[in-house]
């Protein structure tokens, strides 16, 4: 693992709240001059740790606020099939997330869209035409519990 001191770790939290922030507003919260801090920023750049700056979309307010996930089993498992099925799935855009997982099924997905008719459409024209799905599972979100896209940092590290 990478070797993140107290500063890093501090920097990693501003920039997770707001990739926006400038690196004179981190000087200022950090109590650094922005040289440093743009060095550190670009050397967590370089290293892989920050991978990229997104920005959050609000789903309700782009009509994507149906959030599904999606249990899939294959009927064949080789590693073809498997290929088969993830570069298909890298072509759905309703598909926000997708995990090959270890368990009852084989891939875990997680589908936004509008409403009930926007997912039976998905599925119908869309999923279903993908080759080798044995079965599909289906569970509605009803409200998110938590939804935390960033890791806190804690000062002892």
């Amino acid at each position: 693992m990478a070797e993140i001191d107290l500063v890093d770790r501090k920097i990693l939290n501003l920039v997770q709240q707001d990739a926006k922030i400038s690196h004179k507003e981190i000087s200022k919260r950090l109590h650094l001059t922005r040289t440093p801090v743009f060095e550190r920023i670009k050397k967590l750049e370089r290293k892989g740790i920050i991978q990229r700056y997104i920005t959050l979309l609000n789903p309700k307010k782009i009509n994507k606020g149906l959030s599904v996930f999606c249990f899939v089993s294959l009927k064949e498992h080789g590693e073809l099939n498997v290929k088969a099925f993830q570069q298909s799935i890298q072509k759905l855009p309703q598909v926000m997330e997708a995990y090959h997982v270890a368990g009852n099924f084989d891939f875990f997905l997680k589908v936004m869209v509008g409403d009930v008719d926007e997912y039976q459409n998905f599925v119908v024209r869309e999923l279903s035409e993908i080759r080798n799905i044995q079965n599909v599972q289906s569970s509605f979100v009803l409200g998110a519990l938590k939804y935390q896209l960033n890791f806190e940092f804690s000062e002892e590290g």
